[in-house]
């Protein structure tokens, strides 16, 4: 066995990795509190020992579903606006924020903890959304099927207002319908009539 087939992680090792982590995921975004790392174990169907050689802390495990689901908001725009227009893009995209967000819900002390300790460097994770948010409108506004004057922290500022009000699986439908109205607000008018921010600057002229 050479010395690079000695350092690749087994198969079964790695599927066992997967497995933890897409457990994790679904057990963190369905909890009201924290769950156990043996309640996460028994529901990947894996010993606690398994877990441990993966993740040996709380700490470990809530980093490695953080930088993954960071990772699919980040990296996957490019996948996303070459399968879809910018405006079902960026729908689509709020979708996956949205679960981002339950997410925290069953790992929020943990996160807290690990964002004031700085293990989570928060400030770059924002930047880093940001720059996936306006990496959407940008095509958007090249396709001209996004409004051009809407910023990525206005996208940011409004998906959190939303996923603070519909914030359980019980307002789904509450969150995908502010969702699509957000997306309807973000269209062009084609209406002859002026935007909410055109509107705004003639009332700055004319004062």
């Amino acid at each position: 066995m050479t010395a690079a087939e000695r350092r690749r992680p087994r198969a079964d090792a790695t599927r066992n990795r997967e497995q933890l982590l897409a457990v994790a995921t679904r057990m963190f975004a369905a909890a009201e509190t924290e769950p156990s790392m043996r309640a996460i174990a028994n529901e990947a169907g894996v010993g606690i020992a398994t877990l441990y050689r993966h993740f040996p802390t709380r700490e470990s495990l809530v980093d490695a579903v953080y930088q993954d689901q960071v990772s699919r908001l980040t990296a996957g725009t490019c996948e996303l606006l070459a399968e879809l227009d910018p405006p079902a893009a960026l729908r689509r995209w709020m979708d996956l924020f949205g679960a981002w967000i339950a997410t925290k819900n069953g790992m929020l002390n943990t996160l807290l903890a690990m964002i004031e300790s700085g293990e989570i460097a928060h400030a770059h994770t924002r930047t880093e959304l940001l720059g996936a948010i306006d990496d959407l409108l940008e095509a958007g506004r090249t396709s001209g099927q996004l409004r051009t004057d809407v910023s990525a922290e206005d996208i940011a500022a409004a998906l959190i207002g939303i996923f603070t009000v519909a914030n359980s699986p019980q307002h789904e439908a509450m969150a995908t319908r502010l969702l699509n109205l957000l997306m309807d607000g973000l269209r062009p008018c084609t209406c002859g009539q002026p935007t909410a921010a055109e509107c705004g600057s003639a009332r700055k002229l004319d004062q």
